[in-house]
């Protein structure tokens, strides 16, 4: 009898940053950040990610502090602009407002950015995340007010600025390359995200 292939064993600094997630989130929840209740959610923690088998995240290996503080702002007037247009389409256009399901391809293929990228668009009024395909690092997202196709290859413009901000921030070097090199062209962001949908 076959045995089952082992797992590969994962490094603990790969794990840290979960680790540590779940005993901040374990403190939250008992709202108790004494040692004692910490330390007994750091036991629970080791014991949840050894039970409960996960693809480990990988980090980027870097981290920019002023790219972060950059996209934040960013982030916001974004939430803050699109919370004004979604309430003037609600208040003058209402129900003839067109909406469309669009796939928009991403450069990166890891699975932290993949998923930052899909929280930070679908917490942006206006548009929401209804599939991710994993393997080919596209998302597929919900979008208010797209009536053609200017609007939806600017939507997909805006959803690869929020990547090139992440990625950025803390990607990887060969991502950061990547995003300096598309910007360093001279094309506009609607004509990467073109060149990307054409890719498809």
């Amino acid at each position: 009898m076959r045995r089952a292939p082992r797992r590969p064993r994962i490094p603990f600094l790969t794990e840290l940053p979960l680790l540590v997630w779940l005993v901040l989130l374990w403190g939250a929840l008992w709202q108790d950040f004494s040692a004692g209740n910490l330390l007994f959610g750091a036991i629970i923690s080791v014991v949840v990610v050894n039970l409960f088998y996960l693809p480990p995240v990988e980090l980027g290996g870097r981290l920019n502090i002023l790219a972060g503080a950059v996209f934040l702002l960013t982030f916001v007037y974004h939430v803050a602009v699109a919370s004004f247009q979604v309430l003037w389409l609600a208040v003058v256009t209402g129900p003839r407002i067109r909406n469309a399901v669009l796939a928009v391809k991403l450069r990166t293929r890891s699975d932290l950015i993949l998923t930052a990228t899909g929280h930070a668009i679908s917490l942006i009024p206006g548009s929401l995340v209804v599939e991710v395909d994993r393997s080919g690092s596209t998302l597929y997202l919900h979008c208010l007010n797209i009536s053609g196709p200017q609007e939806a290859e600017a939507f997909r413009a805006q959803v690869l600025r929020i990547e090139a901000g992440l990625i950025r921030a803390f990607g990887t070097k060969e991502e950061l390359a990547l995003v300096r090199a598309e910007y360093g062209s001279g094309r506009t962001v609607e004509q990467m995200a073109q060149g990307r949908r054409g890719r498809e």
